[in-house]
C-alpha cells in the first residue's frame, strides 16, 4: 500500500510540465519533475505506473521515488524541486591562525630524508607541532588549493642576481632598442640558435584514427645533432633561419654574413643576442680576411642581453614557435630540418607575424624594482 499519494493541481501540473519540457533545469529537479508527473493519482488515467516502473524508466532507485513522493506531500512542491540549503553547523578545522602556520610550513623546507611537501606530510606535521589534534590530508589540500600553493611542484628557472647594477644597465639598454620606432636604415633585429637532436623511429608508428591519437615507440635511435640560427626583425615581421651541422664561431660568422646581405641597404643593423663566447667580434676575424671582417663589423652594433636575462632576447620568442609549430616531432636528418624550416619561414613571413612587445622600462622599475642597486642619492 502507498503511504504518500501525489494528487496534483493543474497548476502544479502545468508548472512541472513546463520544467521537464525545457533543457535550462538542473538535472535533479527536471528528474524530480517527472517522478511527481508519473506518480499522480489526479486526472482520468485508469493504470498508472508502478513505483519500480518509474524507477526503471528513470533510471533511479525505488527509494529515491518514494522520497520525492513523501517530501511532495508532507513539504510542498517547491521544497521538493528545490533543494534546501543545509542547516548542519560544522566546527573550521582550519582557523584563521592555524592556515597561517601550515602555509608557512609549506613554504619551508621538507623534513630530512623528504624532497619535497605532501599532502600526508603537512598533515601529520601539523599534529606533530600540536597546532591541532587531527586533520585530514584532504582538508590540508582544500586550505593548500584556496591560498593557490602547491609545494610538491618545483619549476626551473633562471633567476637574475639581486641588486645588480651590470644587469639592469644591460637589460634598460635592450628595452631602449624595442622602445624605437621601426626604421629601415636601421633595423633593430635580434639573434638566437637553438640545438636540435636528430631522432629516428625504430618502429614505424600508427596512424591516428577517430578516437585514437597517432603513437610513437617510446624507443628512439639518434643519428647526431644540428643547429638552428634564427634572426628576427619584430616590427617588420621578417626572419632569416639557417640550419647548420656545428654552432662555431665560423658558423656563426658565416650567418651574421648572410644577416649583412639580407640588409642592403640597412646603413646600420643593430643586433641583439646573448653574450656567448662565439657572439664576438674576433669571431668575424676567425673566418674572413682582416679588410673584410672589419667591413662587416662597421655594418652592425652588437648589443648583449645580460647574463640570465635571455628572455629578453625577442629571437627565443620565435624559436620557441619554431620548436612548437615544426620541429616538435623526430626528425633524422639534417636535410629534412632544412626543407622544414624553410617552409616554417616562408609561411610565417607571408603572415608578417610579428612580436608585440609591451615591456618597457618604466615597467621595469616597477616591477624589477629589487634588480636595482639602492642609491643614497
Amino acid at each position: 500500500m502507498e503511504h504518500y499519494k501525489v494528487t496534483l493541481s493543474e497548476q502544479e501540473r502545468a508548472e512541472l510540465q513546463g520544467i521537464a519540457g525545457k533543457g535550462t533545469h538542473a538535472a535533479s529537479k527536471v528528474i524530480n519533475a517527472l517522478i511527481l508527473l508519473n506518480c499522480d493519482q489526479a486526472g482520468e488515467r485508469t493504470e498508472r505506473p508502478r513505483t519500480c516502473d518509474i524507477a526503471a524508466m528513470l533510471c533511479v532507485s525505488e527509494r529515491k521515488v518514494d522520497r520525492v513522493k513523501k517530501k511532495f506531500v508532507l513539504e510542498g512542491l517547491d521544497p521538493t524541486l528545490n533543494r534546501q540549503p543545509s542547516k548542519c553547523e560544522y566546527d573550521l578545522k582550519i582557523d584563521g591562525r592555524l592556515e597561517a602556520q601550515l602555509l608557512a610550513l609549506s613554504c619551508s623546507a621538507p623534513p630530512e630524508g623528504c624532497a619535497r611537501w605532501s599532502l600526508r606530510l603537512l598533515a601529520d606535521r601539523l599534529v606533530e607541532l600540536e597546532y591541532v589534534d587531527s586533520v585530514s590530508h584532504e582538508t590540508v589540500r582544500r586550505a593548500l588549493k584556496k591560498n593557490e600553493l602547491k609545494p610538491w611542484r618545483k619549476v626551473g628557472w633562471v633567476i637574475a642576481p639581486q641588486a645588480s647594477a651590470a644587469f639592469v644597465a644591460a637589460m634598460e639598454k635592450v628595452l631602449d632598442l624595442y622602445s624605437r620606432p621601426y626604421d629601415p636604415k636601421h633595423p633593430v633585429v635580434c639573434m638566437d640558435e637553438t640545438p636540435r637532436q636528430l631522432i629516428r623511429e625504430t618502429r614505424e608508428p600508427i596512424a591516428a584514427a577517430a578516437g585514437r591519437p597517432e603513437r610513437h615507440d617510446y624507443e628512439y635511435e639518434r643519428c647526431g645533432v644540428c643547429n638552428v640560427f634564427m634572426a628576427s626583425e619584430p616590427l617588420a615581421g621578417r626572419r632569416l633561419t639557417k640550419v647548420t651541422e656545428r654552432r662555431t664561431k665560423l658558423d656563426w660568422a658565416v650567418f651574421v654574413q648572410d644577416i649583412a646581405a639580407s640588409y642592403p641597404d640597412a646603413e646600420r643593423i643593430t643586433l641583439v643576442m646573448d653574450n656567448l663566447n662565439t657572439h664576438t667580434a674576433g669571431s668575424l676575424y676567425e673566418a674572413f680576411a682582416p679588410g673584410q671582417a672589419k667591413a662587416l663589423w662597421d655594418r652592425f652594433e652588437f648589443v648583449y642581453t645580460p647574463k640570465h636575462g635571455s628572455w629578453l632576447n625577442m629571437a627565443e620568442i620565435e624559436i620557441n614557435v619554431l620548436v612548437k609549430q615544426c620541429l616538435s616531432r623526430r626528425i633524422d636528418n639534417i636535410e629534412t630540418v632544412r626543407s622544414e624550416v624553410a617552409a616554417w619561414q616562408a609561411r610565417r613571413d607571408n603572415l608578417q607575424a610579428k612580436v608585440n612587445w609591451q615591456f618597457t622600462t618604466k615597467d621595469a622599475r616597477v616591477k624589477l624594482k629589487p634588480l636595482y642597486p639602492t642609491t643614497t642619492s
